[in-house]
């Protein structure tokens, strides 16, 4: 069995996503995760000292939320940028965020989600000096108002996320299940994670002003249903791209978060294990998107590939816009412009499809090879 090596490096402490854990998501995490190696039981004390030390700005949060709700009222639906990892939803999403109508995550609210609202005057200040200078799995630039996931967050909210599958490797296949799917979860962890998002979204609205939040997640592909319960009124946009190149890409995704963000030997998980699991998780989100995709409105859902929007990006925006009825456009089309003329450099990896892993996506994945007309890359 091949083993990947461990990593020589890894995040820094104060890089790591566990730092903006409240205690008991943070200690729930750990329990469900199997516990840290003994090398990380630094990061795992400083992870609790920290967490209690802004429990007071936490508390001070929810009352904030609480009085501006109740002056303002509910955000309207948001539109979610849904499809599978490493399909295109990060460029996607950072096209789409320089609509200055869009309100999406940031790092700080991503990063402490329970208490961004109070310790922000303190902490953006330092922001671009705390944050990695670009993504580890892509290279892309992040800055202090780099639009992220609202599974960061999420993830320090409560301990129901697929991160926690690249902090505690031991218990990749399980926790990764259990965090898309809610695989062996009862009723009241998912209302609680259903909780969750609908609080962190109201804050984020909040604190962001009363534009339409924009939220970001692969694995809200797998949740529509779930979402739709939540806000039936919202929309969808769901990026896919070749699965071959898809596969490939995940399994690197999946390597560098877990070398970079493992509380345990990353060697835990194999790579036949990881590959695996991608395997897995993909027929099962995108059979859960297809049949989700069937009971949404024409005007509540669009699909676009990953080619469209890298050849015609404007033309593929203004397609989403006409489909999802969203206004504002025009006043929109010049930032949009000037963000895709400053990525004109940027390529993303070539690569030689292995045959052991077309064989195995030809076999698993026929499905939607055949639906969305896919080939073997060249």
């Amino acid at each position: 069995m091949t083993r990947h090596r461990e990593s020589a490096a890894g995040s820094s402490f104060w890089q790591h996503p566990l730092l903006g854990s409240g205690t008991r998501a943070l200690l729930a995490g750990v329990r469900d995760g199997g516990g840290v190696s003994v090398s990380r039981l630094p990061d795992l004390t400083a992870a609790v000292g920290s967490s209690v030390m802004r429990w007071p700005a936490r508390i001070l949060q929810k009352a904030i939320v609480r009085r501006r709700l109740a002056r303002l009222g509910e955000p309207p639906p948001p539109i979610f940028l849904i499809g599978h990892w490493r399909s295109g939803t990060t460029h996607a999403y950072n096209v789409l965020s320089h609509d200055p109508q869009f309100i999406f995550p940031d790092p700080l609210a991503a990063g402490l989600p329970g208490e961004f609202m109070v310790m922000e005057r303190f902490l953006r200040p330092h922001m671009s000096r705390l944050l990695p200078g670009d993504r580890w799995v892509d290279a892309l630039a992040v800055n202090p108002d780099s639009p992220q996931e609202d599974e960061i967050a999420l993830a320090n909210l409560q301990p129901l996320s697929f991160v926690h599958a690249a902090y505690f490797p031991r218990r990749f296949r399980e926790l990764l299940l259990r965090g898309v799917f809610f695989d062996g979860c009862s009723e009241a962890e998912i209302e609680g994670w259903k909780g969750s998002l609908r609080d962190y979204l109201r804050a984020l609205w909040l604190a962001r002003g009363e534009g339409t939040l924009l939220v970001k997640n692969p694995a809200h592909t797998a949740r529509i249903g779930i979402l739709r319960d939540l806000y039936p009124d919202a929309r969808f946009i769901h990026l896919r791209r070749n699965p071959y190149d898809v596969f490939r890409s995940t399994l690197r995704f999946w390597r560098t978060m877990i070398d970079q963000f493992a509380w345990q030997d990353p060697r835990s998980v194999t790579d036949e294990v990881v590959e695996e699991v991608v395997l897995e998780v993909y027929a099962r989100m995108m059979g859960k998107l297809l049949e989700a995709r069937d009971h949404l409105p024409a005007n509540r859902f669009v699909e676009v590939g990953l080619e469209e929007m890298e050849d015609a990006p404007l033309a593929t925006v203004e397609q989403i816009y006409q489909t999802l009825e969203i206004d504002g456009l025009p006043k929109a089309r010049p930032s949009l412009d000037r963000y895709l003329r400053s990525i004109q450099s940027y390529r993303k990896r070539s690569y030689t499809p292995d045959p052991r892993h077309v064989s195995m996506i030809q076999s698993r994945w026929a499905p939607f090879i055949e639906a969305w007309d896919y080939e073997v890359p060249a």
